[in-house]
């Protein structure tokens, strides 16, 4: 029986200042940014912390603390191809990848298969493995009112 293994990620982001915002690696016309340490892109960091976690390998935050200034302004993109590489040196290979990312204010649909392109580009899979999708949550909560927004992702890797 081959070894298979799962991982979840999650992250968020307040809307503030007046950089970009950036999904799964797709700069998006928003008139507010994120404030993040990094490009602040939720999808690509909720995808690798769902791979990381996936190898047991840690999170995100281990690999790439807010509290080091070499991350300021990071693209996200290169953070998840070091989390793709960490998956491989564990003896894995990602299966597939699937995104939701949770936003009231922006269309996700127009960028979709951008998206796909980009994040299997950074993880060197084949973009049928990649799912993105949206929700919003209907006006409910911190991100119904437009505060922010947040992605969660699952991973798959086998042996």
């Amino acid at each position: 029986m081959a070894d298979v293994r799962t991982g979840i990620g999650y992250d968020a982001h307040r809307f503030g200042g007046d950089g970009p915002v950036v999904l799964a690696g797709v700069v998006i016309d928003h008139p507010v940014g994120v404030i993040a340490t990094s490009d602040g892109d939720v999808a690509a960091h909720a995808v690798c912390d769902a791979l990381l976690g996936a190898v047991a390998a840690g999170d995100l935050g281990t690999f790439f603390p807010s509290s080091d200034p070499q991350w300021e302004g990071a693209d996200s993109l290169e953070l998840l191809r070091s989390s793709a590489a960490t998956v491989t040196e564990a003896g894995y290979a990602i299966g597939s990848i699937d995104v939701t990312i949770i936003v009231q204010s922006v269309r996700v649909a127009p960028h979709r298969d951008q998206m796909r392109r980009r994040l299997a580009g950074a993880m060197g899979i084949d973009v049928d493995r990649v799912s993105v999708k949206a929700t919003s949550t209907d006006g409910l909560g911190r991100i119904g009112a437009e505060a922010g927004l947040a992605a969660q992702a699952v991973a798959t890797v086998h042996m």
